[in-house]
């Protein structure tokens, strides 16, 4: 018998260590929900459910951006309904306008109103907004087509037209474009083509990124396949040519489009645009509707029914993008469901068992409080050899 080491004692004192080691684990786990609450626990379920987490909050944030879209979206759809609804009446009065029961006098009022809601569409244009973006005036086009040699866009970016040289040479012609003043975004691209004849499209020239101007070229074709009589003669600097024969193909401008994060991760966008709806965009000029006459009122009409047609054209995208932006919503309402099942299963506690162990390590603790007594009491037992 010793009695310099109780290794009784010690080893009922080793077990209540452990007993209570495990039941302060126990107890964070019942008190938190978590059965993972630091990286020792699980250092690699914790590395995986971290990244669930940043996927299912992405996921929610993604939900808001896609409901916020929808909002943007319908903002936009709902003053091109009024749009609408302001050409419906212009083409009521062109009809009137048209016929010639009306006097001068008469047309000259249906002009004043006429001129009111052109007014008026370019108002609607120039004042539609969400979040303080206007919506309307050309400014969010994700990718758009002009039928203009002259156009202006992306700081001042101006294509214009130079002479057309050797004339009366049979074989070659030669166009030469002007100056191209400005500075191309990082994201602007502008295409430029001639025309396009037996299958084949002549290209001018393309502007690249960054580049800051574009002195005179040539562009040269045969009379084979183009005649400089559908120029009508020598062209002047600077003059605008008919839309059939040069005109800016596409201009994709990236920093002035509507980019709608509907996603957790890089890249999981989606691209969107809304036409400019000015009068101007939709072809409504001073000129293309004067009602003034029986002719011009006519030509009006069909002004107006190219313009309508345009408007319904632009709602019609504007409520593809929000049936698919309500489509997303559900997607993602369901992954992140998923996700948080999966998240759940690695990190939460399961209460049952997590009680299990925690009754079993109660009465492991007061057993071996017990055995921890008799252990201590052992060694008296030597005083009895000494009677």
């Amino acid at each position: 018998m010793r009695i310099n080491h109780n290794i009784n004692a010690l080893n009922a004192w080793r077990n209540i260590s452990q007993t209570q080691y495990s039941m302060s684990k126990t107890l964070e786990r019942l008190s938190s929900g978590l059965r993972i609450n630091r990286a020792g626990d699980d250092a690699a379920g914790l590395a995986i459910s971290e990244k669930m987490r940043g996927q299912i909050k992405g996921l929610n944030m993604a939900i808001k951006n896609a409901q916020d879209a929808i909002s943007l979206i319908q903002t936009a759809e709902g003053a091109l309904t009024e749009v609408h609804s302001i050409l419906q009446r212009m083409r009521e009065l062109a009809v009137q306008a048209a016929s010639d029961t009306n006097t001068d006098v008469d047309r000259e009022q249906i002009q004043k109103e006429i001129d009111q809601l052109r007014e008026e569409i370019d108002r609607i244009a120039r004042t539609t907004e969400f979040n303080t973006k206007k919506l309307l005036d050309g400014k969010l086009e994700s990718f758009r087509s002009e039928v203009d040699a002259k156009v202006v866009t992306g700081g001042n970016i101006n294509v214009q037209l130079g002479e057309v040289s050797s004339a009366a040479v049979e074989g070659t012609y030669v166009i030469e474009v002007g100056q191209l003043s400005g500075t191309a975004t990082s994201a602007l691209d502008v295409k430029i083509t001639l025309f396009t004849a037996g299958g084949t499209t002549y290209v001018l020239t393309t502007l690249s990124a960054g580049q800051a101007t574009l002195g005179a070229i040539t562009f040269k074709w045969t009379t084979s396949v183009f005649s400089l009589d559908d120029f009508g003669g020598a062209l002047p600097l600077g003059e605008v040519v008919d839309s059939a024969v040069v005109r800016v193909e596409a201009i994709n401008t990236t920093a002035s489009q509507l980019v709608f994060q509907i996603g957790a991760n890089e890249g999981h966008n989606m691209v969107a645009g809304i036409d400019d709806m000015s009068s101007g965009a939709l072809g409504l000029t001073t000129t293309s509707l004067d009602v003034t006459s029986q002719d011009s009122a006519e030509r009006a009409i069909m002004v107006i029914d190219a313009a309508i047609h345009r408007v319904s054209t632009a709602r019609a995208a504007l409520g593809a993008v929000q049936n698919r932006l309500e489509h997303t919503i559900s997607n993602l309402g369901v992954a992140a469901e998923n996700l948080t099942a999966a998240e759940s299963r690695i990190r939460d506690a399961d209460m049952a068992k997590e009680m299990m162990e925690f009754t079993k390590q109660q009465i492991l603790l007061q057993s071996s409080m017990a055995m921890l007594a008799q252990a201590n009491t052992l060694p008296q037992n030597v005083l009895q050899l000494m009677r």
